[in-house]
């Protein structure tokens, strides 16, 4: 197939706007730190410990705190100026980050002491998250936020594809310590991006922080069913289709390679996510956004579901040892992991260019603090969902079922939301 210059990723947001191109930057730079900081938390709990519940337990422990930063943090970007708002909670996860580089430098770091900040910085980018994505809207025009949305896929893909690789590759040759005082530097840049912004006060009725604005916002998303679906949509491939916690114990026990794996293997989905935000040129003009995503969401569990079956032949024929990896189970579970990745992504793009198009300004803060929530907090309950089913069965067994739930709910979810179906980007209703 040949693909024409209207296949390829419009750039046009960067070219118009170069806030939004300082601001892109920054997260892509930052971010990649942020994916070293999640790969080596993981790697350095399961040497620490020897146990993928413990793992899975690093993303648990930091849910609470995340839904109610998520939650705050909302209602502040849709309070205060939003620049300001972004600036203190990317000082906060920066704060946290050295504080675990000093920790592991000094020989001080346990279990506990990994828990406690690997919450505060996923409370902190909670807030961060919330509020970059409600700046965007005020950036760029209405016409481009679907290609935006676009770009930040690549800028995903970028991020998990190079920081968790870089991860397994720098603790297996530096150790812990090393990567973790690389991400400090990397952070840097993401106050270069925030710290150009002009003001961004929400526009339209403000309601300060507090019941009464959480009440609005719950009752806005209340008549919002669209913006419900989706949600409903991502948590349930995010809670039964999400792998991410077995790759430690993957590259250990089961494909060979160790902490390299691991990285491999999250990159993998990276991959993926970059692939089909490259060639997004045609996603971003198809207008049915709704039945996009249900498409996509399918395709991310059909893709899960290979990736265990791909798993199932590794128990089969398992590695001689942690140093002898099995290169071709290996490959084969990084195409399904890719294909995973971009069906992910295209749905992403259906859905924030959903959020960003069908919410109101004053409104975006809160809502894309619970977008974040569902974002973030599905894969979450995903890892214990999938560590506690691995501790029982087998390692194979959580992804080749949870992706087919995944395709099972999606359908069934779809079949009772006709108006999900019907969505149209040329008229953006919630």
């Amino acid at each position: 197939m040949q693909f024409s210059r209207g296949h390829l990723i419009d750039i046009t947001p960067l070219r118009t706007s170069p806030a939004f191109a300082r601001m892109w930057t920054g997260s892509v730079l930052s971010g990649i730190g942020g994916q070293l900081t999640i790969v080596t938390v993981m790697l350095h709990v399961f040497e620490l410990t020897r146990s993928t519940f413990a793992v899975s337990m690093i993303a648990v422990a930091g849910l609470a705190p995340m839904i109610l930063a998520g939650l705050y943090g909302g209602m502040l970007a849709d309070a205060f100026d939003r620049r300001r708002v972004a600036l203190a909670s990317a000082t906060v996860a920066f704060a946290a980050t050295a504080l675990l580089a000093m920790l592991t430098w000094t020989h001080s770091e346990t279990i506990w002491w990994l828990y406690a900040l690997s919450m505060t910085i996923a409370a902190a980018n909670s807030v961060g998250m919330a509020t970059r994505t409600a700046i965007v809207p005020r950036l760029i025009p209405l016409e481009q936020l679907a290609a935006a949305s676009a770009l930040n896929g690549v800028a995903f893909g970028l991020i998990v594809m190079v920081g968790p690789a870089a991860a397994g590759m720098l603790v297996a040759l530096t150790g812990f310590g090393w990567t973790y005082t690389i991400d400090v530097v990397l952070m840097l840049s993401m106050f270069l991006g925030l710290w150009t912004l002009p003001a961004l006060r929400p526009e339209g009725t403000i309601v300060r922080p507090g019941l009464a604005s959480l009440i609005d916002g719950w009752q806005f998303l209340r008549r919002a069913k669209n913006i419900r679906m989706q949600y409903l949509l991502d948590i349930t491939a995010m809670t039964f289709g999400q792998p991410l916690a077995l790759f430690p114990a993957l590259g250990t026990v089961l494909l060979g390679g160790g902490a390299v794996t691991t990285g491999i293997l999250t990159a993998a989905v990276a991959v993926g996510t970059f692939g089909s935000s490259l060639f997004s040129g045609r996603v971003v003009q198809y207008r049915w956004h709704g039945r996009g995503i249900v498409r996509a969401v399918q395709a991310y569990g059909a893709s899960i579901a290979l990736f265990g079956a791909v798993l199932v032949i590794g128990v089969l024929m398992p590695p001689a040892s942690e140093h002898a990896p099995n290169v071709a189970l290996i490959v084969f579970a990084c195409i399904a992991l890719a294909l995973s990745g971009a069906a992910d992504n295209i749905s992403s793009i259906y859905r924030n260019t959903m959020m960003q198009a069908a919410v109101p300004d004053a409104m975006r803060g809160r809502l894309q603090g619970i977008f974040v929530i569902v974002v973030a907090g599905g894969p979450r309950v995903g890892a214990l969902y999938v560590g506690a089913l691995a501790t029982v069965t087998s390692l194979w067994f959580p992804p080749l079922l949870g992706g087919l739930l995944v395709i099972g709910i999606a359908a069934v979810l779809a079949r009772l939301s006709p108006r999900f179906n019907a969505y149209d980007a040329l008229s953006p209703e919630a």
